[in-house]
């Protein structure tokens, strides 16, 4: 009973065979088939071979992108603007040397590309020139170094916030309300930009505020240099740093007065935080030594107290409730919030896994 299954067998192992080398020939004409123009012919297969190295190219950038980004982390003295520069920079010329090497492989040589070449002068006179300048202005803005990934940039259009990206069109741009701009390379390059992190360097910040004339001038610079004392954000309380109070001006119901701190590089990507924070401890204090802050004066004349035809003592609103202080009102909640976003970007940095968004800042 065996024979006649093992006789089947061994007869439809050639058919088996046939089919597959059938089907094998059969996909091969399939992927000869192309067009032909120019002296040039893509076939179906060179196509999809093109394709494969392409994708297979997209795939070790990625790879490569999380290895720069962990070599970054774990090594505290490498700079992660610098490693972001070289990914980038990486990241174009490999791209440039993969398109040429697909563009072969699909079987257009390099001799003809200056069909190409002059097709892109042609798109580039009628309206590619943005996107061109962008793409030179991006790649002018990683050389340069004037602009880095991490810096708080403020344009003269009035956007200002963290670099995030510097894409081949345009830059990210994270606001302090944690909205993402995108702004053109270009007007980095052709416009005006204030770096407020260039160096790295503390910055000087000027509080204003104003207390009824009368007040001892002494006893407002106590108070504000305590308020600066207040503050965790300040970088010295002596020294040629050391906060200042300057009496600013002579105001129509103030005497006008700047307390004059230097700002720890940590805190110079909060401008609103900051001043808020500052505001908040001035108040505070102005309020220990019982200085008034004043408000404009105003004369007011009135013709009468009541309407014709009704009492004074109709209409009149109820006197409103005194606000009762809160216990809690002294806590700063603005220095809170930039101690621990800084606090976050520290731990983000010992991290070995890729970072997240840059802190949302106010």
């Amino acid at each position: 009973m065996q024979a006649p299954s093992a006789f089947l067998y061994l007869d439809m192992a050639p058919a088996t065979s046939t089919a597959i080398h059938q089907g094998i020939r059969q996909v091969a004409e399939w992927l000869e088939l192309g067009v032909r123009f120019g002296g040039v012919t893509v076939t179906i297969g060179s196509l999809l071979g093109s394709v494969l190295l392409f994708a297979l190219f997209l795939f070790g950038t990625g790879v490569l992108k999380r290895l720069l980004h962990r070599y970054a982390l774990r090594n505290e003295h490498v700079n992660l603007s610098t490693v972001y520069t070289v990914e980038r920079l990486l990241h174009y010329l490999l791209l440039s040397i993969c398109l040429l090497w697909a563009l072969s492989v699909a079987g257009i040589p390099m001799a003809k590309m200056t069909v190409f070449a002059g097709a892109l002068g042609v798109g580039l006179g009628f309206g590619l020139q943005a996107i061109f300048n962008n793409f030179v202005s991006g790649l002018i803005l990683l050389f340069d170094r004037s602009l880095k990934v991490g810096d708080f940039v403020e344009l003269a259009s009035g956007v200002h916030g963290h670099v995030r990206e510097i894409r081949i069109r345009a830059t990210l741009i994270s606001t302090n309300d944690d909205i993402d701009i995108l702004v053109p390379n270009s007007e980095f390059v052709t416009g005006r930009v204030v770096n407020w992190t260039l160096r790295e360097v503390a910055r000087r910040q000027k509080i204003p505020f104003g207390v009824a004339y009368g007040t001892d001038k002494e006893l407002v610079k106590k108070a504000a240099l305590e308020a600066a004392a207040a503050v965790p954000f300040t970088l010295s309380l002596d020294g040629p740093r050391a906060p200042q109070v300057w009496l600013a001006g002579f105001g129509d119901s103030s005497l006008d007065f700047q307390l004059v701190v230097w700002l720890n590089a940590e805190a110079t990507r909060r401008v609103g935080a900051i001043t808020a924070a500052y505001n908040w401890a001035l108040h505070t204090a102005l309020e220990k030594y019982g200085i008034e802050i004043p408000f404009p004066q105003r004369d007011l004349h009135v013709k009468s107290w009541t309407r014709p035809g009704q009492r004074d003592d109709e209409g009149r609103p109820e006197a409103a409730a005194p606000i009762a202080r809160d216990a809690g009102t002294h806590d700063n909640d603005a220095a809170k919030d930039v101690t621990r976003d800084i606090a976050e970007k520290s731990a983000g940095r010992s991290d070995t896994h890729p970072p997240q968004d840059p802190d949302a800042a106010r």
